[in-house]
């Protein structure tokens, strides 16, 4: 059984997948990284979410 907490990314992280992600608050705040290794940037002031969630990898396994 999966955990969706399992999947959200706290700012300040390592990204560990170059990629979209997107704020978990629901309102869809997305910020694009492609850079894996670089750090996660703090949610947008407005924002209630907790984390960010891999919306879209860069590389996708074939």
């Amino acid at each position: 059984m999966s955990n969706d907490d399992d999947d959200v990314h706290r700012p300040g992280e390592i990204v560990p997948a170059s990629g979209i992600y997107e704020c978990d608050c629901g309102r869809h705040h997305e910020y694009s990284t492609d850079v894996k290794g670089h750090r996660f940037p703090p949610l947008h002031d407005p924002c209630t979410g907790s984390g960010w969630r891999l919306k879209t990898p860069s590389h996708p396994n074939p």
